[in-house]
């Protein structure tokens, strides 16, 4: 992996797993395993409590200001749990943040834009 700096945003969907970790330590471990050995810089990890029905992150909206602060990309732990409405997916493209999914870091704009518009 080249250099660059990374933005980590994990959400889970109920406030039991945010508060038990369920969930959450293995979209941390994804995102970690995911950097591991690159040279990069971690600028900050933002975690979210909501429902993946709910366009309304918060969280989100500040990973995606430290991103262009930053000039980082925001790594998720899988691409179809950030979003299962298409319309969301595709504006957060639209946003003018590079962001990749640790479980397919390949995936590339096209391939994004086909996965939102299947879920």
């Amino acid at each position: 992996m080249s250099a660059g700096a990374f933005v980590s945003y994990l959400r889970v969907s109920t406030a039991r797993q945010g508060r038990s970790g369920l969930g959450l330590e293995a979209k941390r471990q994804a995102v970690a395993d995911f950097l591991a050995g690159g040279s990069w810089r971690h600028v900050a990890e933002l975690v979210e409590v909501e429902s993946g029905a709910r366009d309304t992150r918060p969280r989100l909206a500040d990973a995606l200001a430290l991103c262009r602060i930053h000039g980082a990309t925001l790594v998720i732990a899988k691409l179809d749990r950030l979003s299962r409405d298409a319309a969301f997916l595709l504006n957060l493209q639209k946003a003018g943040v590079r962001f990749v999914a640790a479980d397919m870091p390949e995936a590339n704009e096209l391939v994004v834009g086909i996965m939102a518009v299947i879920a």
